[in-house]
């Protein structure tokens, strides 16, 4: 070895922290650069499965069957390492699987349990989901059994279901069908507090109006799933909460009736973990030692005793058999008066008053000392709430009632991020269809579709008109919890026939055109809107000089009004498309960065991103005919056009005071185009640059084309999960 080259310094060759630090290296030098990081998440760098390995495939040879009668068995193996209350694991297995899914959020679709992100950072070390990680530790021998076909996203769930089977309730059904991803979801956007349950007044408007909490957000504290269970910012008031609650449930898309169902059903069995002071439980797993090995949260005083267990501070039982699901919760919660109190970790909570020893839950350890029931806050509200009330009251009256409206609750809060029954496997999924499921009927595909194209192009629409039309039927699409999307054809249907975004006049006419053509070829309208948009990509794509079809796949339904919930598809309304350069006002998020978002919720790539929007706009689709980014003179010709002019150095950018820009000659100064920061970012990212150049070149005229008939097709298809089985 040549000693001369070795460090005189004694100092380290590795690149300290280059790989590992959280901070990405563009945004921490340059905090205002564009991050296109949620365009490259879950690549095929990051998963280990083979690239022909199809999930969908997997599952369906899945011994159903075998792994419930698993995780039944697991409910009473209880580990010393970690052992169940009263022998029974169903208490935790119920809080891990309601607090995976009960990230969702009805805004943007994003968080739920559809994923399994709950095993990544920030879920998995989240003061909410203290002590979870042993959840899934004790899970990992099933896992571990039926590998690739049961994914942990499935098995987290499943974990709820049949503790509930296993308590006595009749649950609703399940599907398997959920797939793992491997890696934390840099999409989300969970608040932008830098502390843990930091003052809720950082993520409100006025925090007496529960309404002003910050969109996307459905939690109040950063760290938490819903309220604080000690009140709001932990001070006690029921009224005040249920207000929180009533915003944070409809945030995940849950009225009152199911609000209160899960709540009082959720409390019905297990119980609260405050045994001792939080300043005794370690750190988090993301900042436990490699000793840990992705366990947190370690408890030095537990010794084997699950009397001793800490999660969240709250400490007893909501009911006196807490291993039975019943109306225990409504005994104790309406048949007794409450006071304040704390845990022995110090947390707010209620007790009792004057119940005889008799009536109390016993110890979860020893199962024979008699131990104080609580309530939390939020239970409480259940109470003191007039809604709520009349609503448990009808509970109480009819416990048939609320077993079957609680059990509609727990399917809905673990599936509703799965999208339509086609993503549904197992035996156990319900034949009934829910409306929340956005049914579509099936389509047909015995129509001649060479015949219904010839009727389209001779229709007398434009092209720019049956392109647009089809990109705002699909552009709703979001992977996130797999709404939206051409199938069902509901842009026709309130609300989205009024969207500002669809421009209701120009979707009118079209609609009217291609209706009756759609009834007499006895094709879905659906189908009519996306082949129409490919009709109009063709004859763009000729008067370019190439000659490419745009693959089309007949079998789309159209849904009806009726199986539609017009107020749960109000938050799929785009305020912004990028695509078609337009927005609805303005925004203190930029317009790149709505973009992103939303490709991102399409699951385009940055490469797919860049070549549709290059493409639009010289197909002339901008929202109302606007004249942004339009860099060609042959509007309505698929080109390269786009991307030449824009790198092209004849010409120079100057801002003007209302935010957008003109492209001037250099020679002349006279004015060519104009453009918004949606086109510029194209030329002044560095990535996005170098693509839009891959596509200025002369050679790549015609691998413009086919790209961007591919990425036209992706979004086309997105929701097509009848052609992914």
């Amino acid at each position: 070895m040549d000693h001369s080259q070795m460090p005189r310094t004694g100092g380290c060759p590795v690149n300290h922290g280059g790989n590992t630090s959280m901070d990405k290296p563009v945004t921490k030098w340059w905090p205002n650069a564009l991050n296109l990081d949620i365009l490259h998440q879950g690549g095929a760098r990051t998963n280990p499965m083979d690239p022909d390995y199809n999930h969908r495939k997997a599952v369906k040879g899945l011994d159903y069957e075998a792994v419930k009668a698993d995780v039944h068995a697991l409910m009473t193996d209880s580990q010393d390492w970690w052992p169940a209350d009263w022998g029974h694991y169903g208490g935790l297995m119920i809080r891990l699987a309601w607090h995976s899914a009960g990230s969702y959020r009805l805004q943007d679709g994003r968080g739920g349990g559809g994923s399994g992100n709950i095993r990544f950072a920030p879920l998995n070390s989240w003061p909410d989901n203290a002590s979870l990680d042993k959840a899934r530790r004790l899970l990992w021998p099933i896992k571990k059994k039926y590998g690739n076909a049961l994914s942990w996203a499935d098995l987290i769930v499943l974990s709820g279901t049949i503790a509930y089977e296993s308590m006595g309730l009749k649950t609703f059904g399940f599907g398997f069908g959920r797939e793992d991803i491997w890696g934390p979801e840099t999409d989300v956007y969970w608040g932008s507090e830098k502390e843990w349950l930091a003052p809720s007044e950082n993520r409100y408007e006025d925090l007496d109006d529960a309404s002003t909490l910050e969109n996307p957000l459905s939690a109040v504290h950063m760290g938490l799933i819903y309220v604080n269970p000690e009140g709001v910012n932990g001070n006690p008031d029921p009224a005040r909460t249920a207000l929180h609650v009533r915003e944070t449930f409809a945030r995940m898309a849950m009225n009152d009736e199911e609000t209160a169902a899960l709540t009082c059903g959720g409390h019905t069995v297990g119980k609260g973990h405050g045994a001792m002071a939080g300043d005794k439980i370690g750190a988090e797993p993301e900042a436990a030692g490699y000793e840990a090995q992705g366990f947190g949260w370690a408890n030095p005083d537990q010794k084997g005793s699950a009397s001793d267990a800490f999660t969240s501070g709250i400490e007893g039982a909501w009911s006196k058999e807490p291993l039975k699901f019943d109306m225990g919760y409504f005994d104790y919660l309406f048949n007794y008066e409450w006071e304040l109190t704390k845990s022995p970790a110090g947390a707010h909570q209620w007790k009792p008053v004057d119940m005889p020893e008799s009536e109390m839950p016993v110890d979860a350890g020893d199962g024979s000392t008699p131990r104080m029931p609580m309530m939390t806050d939020a239970d409480m509200a259940m109470k003191v709430d007039p809604i709520y009330n009349e609503i448990c009251q009808k509970f109480m009256a009819d416990p048939a009632y609320f077993a079957d409206v609680f059990a509609r609750a727990w399917f809905k809060l673990t599936h509703r991020d799965m999208g339509p029954k086609a993503n549904y496997y197992g035996p156990d999924v319900p034949q009934e269809d829910l409306i929340w499921q956005d049914v579509i009927p099936a389509g047909s595909n015995g129509y001649d579709v060479t015949a219904l194209k010839a009727k389209i192009a001779a229709s007398g629409l434009t092209s720019a008109e049956m392109i647009a039309t089809a990109w705002d039927s699909a552009r709703t699409y979001r992977g996130s919890d797999m709404r939206g999307g051409a199938n069902g054809a509901r842009i026709r249907l309130a609300p989205q026939k009024d969207w500002a975004g669809n421009e209701p006049d120009r979707l009118a006419k079209v609609l009217s055109i291609l209706e009756p053509i759609a009834t007499e070829a006895g094709a879905s309208i659906a189908d009519v809107i996306v082949l129409a948009g490919n009709v109009g990509l063709e004859q763009a794509i000729k008067a370019g000089g190439h000659s490419v079809d745009v693959p089309f796949t007949p079998g789309r339904g159209d849904a009806t009004a009726e199986q539609t919930d017009a107020e749960s598809f109000d938050v799929l309304e785009p305020v912004s498309d990028g695509f078609r350069n337009w927005q609805k006002k303005a925004y203190a998020v930029s317009a790149e960065e709505m973009m992103l978002d939303r490709a991102q919720l399409l699951g385009l790539t940055a490469v797919e991103m860049t070549v549709l929007v290059g493409g639009l706009r010289v197909l002339g689709t901008n929202h109302g005919g606007n004249s942004y980014g339009v860099f060609t003179d042959n509007v309505g010709t698929l080109s390269t056009d786009f991307f030449v002019n824009l790198t092209d150095m004849a010409y120079s950018w100057h801002p003007l005071e209302d935010g957008t820009y003109e492209l001037r000659e250099r020679a002349t100064g006279a004015v060519k185009w104009q453009a918004t920061s949606a086109d510029l970012v194209f030329g002044s990212n560095s990535i996005l640059r170098s693509y839009a150049e891959v596509y200025a070149q002369d050679d790549n005229k015609e691998k413009f084309v086919r790209d961007f008939v591919a990425a036209w097709t992706k979004v086309m298809n997105a929701d097509r999960f009848d052609l992914l089985a």
